[in-house]
């Protein structure tokens, strides 16, 4: 009787709890994970046919799948072309010998990828405008945002120490994605220390305690790094060892003050200019003076660049600065920008909610839902203007930069185009969204979020992605 009533009774049970269409993906459920997952064709003008979910509407964390929210915000508000300016202000007019008799303002534009290049332009067309001299200070002015505080563990541990380069803090005057670099070459010689300078030059921009050995040829090379502060300032601390037939190798690492690091910078290329500057550096949250006089601007790169590295990527203090950047308040708070984000999203029919307190999604409180993240891609499938650059930041698993999403089916690493999000604690967090081509070449969107808990600490991208990639090339073979 009872093997009568079971199919009866599994007839009874809503889609969400079979796993339609997610028949490998709902083995992660069955161990104990939180999962919301979609899969839906693009339809004429309305949503398609749902070809898979698993509780679509749950509210999980997302991590880095947040972006896909920042990118679609900019976009919108921006356009794709958008280029941030960052200029140098004077609080007077150079006289006839080229002397600034007053202090020399950079006014951090926000930009999120302003680099050493740039500035080195910036100091050009200040030679080119005929500054020879400054008898005040350089003023690095953050008045836009910055120094902003610090929402996540990793950022906060970092205004001491770090041994990383993603999670920098955030400046609207920040250089080089708010890291110091640091080159290491060989010795000519066995057993002595390696040549540990500064990536931008011979200046020594921050300080070295360097403790890496060069060794024999072929003997490999092993490299760490830590960036500390004391009472002096920012040192990079950076041991291991190298071999005297290696290469070079470049070791990035956040700074404690990204407006203070790029002070320090623009003073080496403004010396190395012989435009010297009698105050040294300094830094304010107050705005250039109206009546200051622009004397050398630059443009950064277009918008639909800056998003093809932060999504590609998954630069977390690009994603951030560009929150920063879309917040309407005065001298914002991550979580203000988060706010301008979710505004976006609350206009989207049938969305849902939303909470993002940052952009980037370091902030492991973030939430959306499957069904959420596929009405934004699908709004933004509809976008004819926008949707290039949007897709275009997406990566494609057969040859996309991260490496761990080359698995699973050739149909799923060929008709795929996704944005994955990673976070560890205080739970395991492995998500991806995206867009989907079927054999007849249809469009889909497709969203999953997989949270861990505290009887499940570990999960690993292979048990995601291996299941995963299995259930939407069945999708996209069938249809």
């Amino acid at each position: 009787m009872l093997s009568r009533l079971l199919p009866c009774l599994l007839l009874l049970l809503p889609l969400t709890a079979l796993g339609q269409g997610f028949s490998h993906l709902q083995e992660l459920a069955d161990d104990g994970f939180r999962l919301s997952a979609e899969a839906r064709l693009i339809g004429n003008g309305e949503p398609g046919e749902t070809l898979g979910r698993l509780s679509p509407q749950r509210q999980l964390a997302p991590a880095s799948v947040s972006k896909v929210y920042t990118a679609a915000a900019a976009l919108a508000r921006f356009g794709p072309q958008h280029r941030f300016t960052t200029r140098l202000v004077g609080t007077a007019e150079p006289d006839a010998a080229g002397v600034l008799h007053g202090d020399l303002i950079l006014d951090g534009g926000g930009d999120p990828a302003l680099t050493t290049e740039d500035l080195w332009r910036l100091v050009q067309r200040l030679h080119q405008a005929g500054v020879r001299e400054v008898t005040g200070q350089l003023v690095v002015s953050q008045w836009r945002f910055g120094p902003v505080a610090c929402q996540t563990t990793d950022r906060c541990e970092g205004k001491r120490r770090v041994d990383n380069a993603y999670s920098a803090l955030l400046s609207s005057a920040a250089v080089n994605y708010g890291n110091w670099c640091v080159t290491v070459a060989p010795a000519g010689t066995t057993g002595a220390p390696a040549v540990v300078t500064a990536c931008d030059g011979q200046a020594d921009l921050v300080r070295i305690d360097n403790r890496i050995e060069t060794r024999p040829a072929d003997s490999g090379t092993e490299l760490s790094a830590l960036r500390v502060t004391d009472g002096q300032g920012d040192v990079m601390r950076v041991s291991g060892q190298i071999s005297t037939n290696a290469y070079p190798r470049e070791l990035y690492r956040t700074s404690s003050d990204p407006a203070e690091q790029a002070g320090r910078t623009l003073m080496a290329m403004l010396e190395q200019a012989d435009i010297p500057v009698a105050g040294g550096h300094t830094t304010t949250t107050l705005e250039p003076p109206a009546t200051g006089h622009r004397l050398a601007a630059v443009d950064g790169k277009p918008l639909q660049e800056l998003l093809l590295r932060t999504l590609n990527y998954s630069n977390n203090f690009m994603a951030d600065v560009l929150t920063l950047d879309l917040a309407t308040a005065a001298r914002p708070s991550l979580s203000q920008g988060g706010e301008a984000i979710e505004a976006f999203a609350a206009g989207l029919p049938g969305h849902g909610p939303l909470q993002l307190d940052s952009g980037s999604g370091l902030t492991p409180e973030n939430r959306t839902s499957a069904a959420g993240v596929n009405v934004l891609l699908e709004h933004m499938f509809r976008q004819p203007s926008l949707f290039p650059s949007f897709v275009a930041a997406l990566q494609s698993p057969s040859n996309g930069v991260m490496r761990f999403i080359r698995r699973g089916p050739q149909v799923f690493q060929d008709h795929v185009m996704l944005k994955t999000g990673t976070l560890n604690q205080p739970v395991s967090v492995r998500a991806a969204a995206g867009y989907f081509r079927t054999l007849s070449g249809r469009w889909g969107v497709f969203g999953v979020l997989v949270n861990g808990t505290g009887s499940t600490p570990y999960l690993s991208w292979s048990q995601v992605l291996d299941r995963l990639s299995v259930d939407l090339a069945a999708m996209i073979r069938a249809n």
